[in-house]
């Protein structure tokens, strides 16, 4: 009697135990289904109350909410996609892990979670003001073009990626009520350009190395294109940086003391060239999609490149220093 009271208690610890696990595993698996690396490119929002130098609890926590919101439609249209190439994902070596094509998680229900994700976005971005309402709805139209006609035109595709991360700042700035310089929005936009080349530049090179199907527009580029594309792209986004920190003589910062923080710029963006140049690409050994080809996913570079993360801090701690003396009347 004893062994058998015993039996059952280890029988129902275990099912307890896997319960459990069943539940931790589903939280993980539905926190999965969005995407929550790809959120990294919706700090962007934060940038309208940093480069206008207007940092306080008010802008910090609409800025916070413009962040939040794009991550919920951004990570709507993930999932959308997700459902729409779960054929497709199927087939593929690491994409038949996502939840979706892996059958971890059912259409309808994925169906459901992106509308209320997208709906609840548009609702409260028009709620809190039109500019930030305005900001996700032209962010979602673009997704809707970017994922039916944009990403399979070339040089559009880009283009497309650099309109939305421009909606991304101008949505900071409206859920903050700040004025943002249009030397700021050009920098954005030439920046957001100088990621999509970076970016379909590794995927030639990597589709190059390790063969497989190429997406229809990487037949439409090639890396002497990508290359003028990129002189042309990151002299444009050095020039509208240096002429935005420049000063208030020029509509840019209001302290030309922000020129200091042109090295870092500089060399950050030397530093991705150089991660997403094909010789270095072919020089990895470790081709998986942890390992070489970052530059695929800029929304995960500065997680995992140390030298272009250690440059990002220094422009963060440079800029805090030059606010600071500025506000205390030691510098104008």
């Amino acid at each position: 009697m004893k062994l058998f009271k015993i039996d059952k208690a280890l029988t129902q610890n275990n099912f307890s135990l896997a319960q459990t696990v069943e539940t931790q595993l589903s939280w993980r698996t539905y926190l999965k289904l969005l995407r929550p690396r790809q959120w990294t490119k919706n700090l962007i929002v934060f940038a309208a109350p940093l480069f206008a130098f207007s940092i306080n609890l008010q802008t910090l926590l609409g800025a916070l909410l413009a962040f939040v919101l794009f991550c919920c439609t951004s990570s709507s249209f993930y999932i959308i996609n997700d459902t729409i190439d779960a054929e497709a994902d199927r087939q593929h070596p690491v994409k038949c892990k996502r939840p979706i094509a892996s059958g971890l998680i059912q259409v309808p229900v994925a169906i459901a979670i992106a509308a209320i994700l997208l709906i609840s976005a548009l609702f409260i971005g028009w709620l809190r003001n039109p500019g930030l309402g305005m900001a996700i709805t032209s962010y979602a139209a673009l997704q809707v073009a970017y994922n039916l006609r944009l990403k399979h035109t070339v040089i559009l595709d880009v283009v497309a990626i650099a309109i939305g991360f421009v909606l991304r700042a101008y949505g900071g700035a409206s859920a903050t009520h700040i004025s943002l310089s249009p030397w700021f929005l050009i920098c954005t936009a030439m920046l957001a350009l100088f990621l999509g080349i970076e970016k379909r530049k590794a995927e030639l090179r990597l589709v190059e190395l390790k063969g497989g199907k190429r997406r229809p527009v990487l037949w439409r580029y090639s890396l002497p294109l990508l290359s003028r594309m990129e002189s042309t792209v990151t002299t444009g986004t050095l020039m509208t940086y240096a002429l935005w920190s420049s000063g208030s003589q020029v509509q840019g910062a209001s302290t030309p003391w922000m020129m200091l923080t042109i090295p870092f710029v500089l060399y950050g963006m030397f530093r991705y060239q150089f991660l997403s140049d094909p010789q270095e690409i072919a020089r990895r050994t470790d081709l998986t999609e942890e390992g070489g080809g970052r530059t695929e996913r800029p929304e995960e570079i500065l997680l995992t490149d140390r030298p272009l993360l250690m440059t990002v801090l220094a422009w963060v701690g440079t800029t805090v220093i030059v606010l600071l003396l500025k506000s205390k009347g030691i510098i104008h």
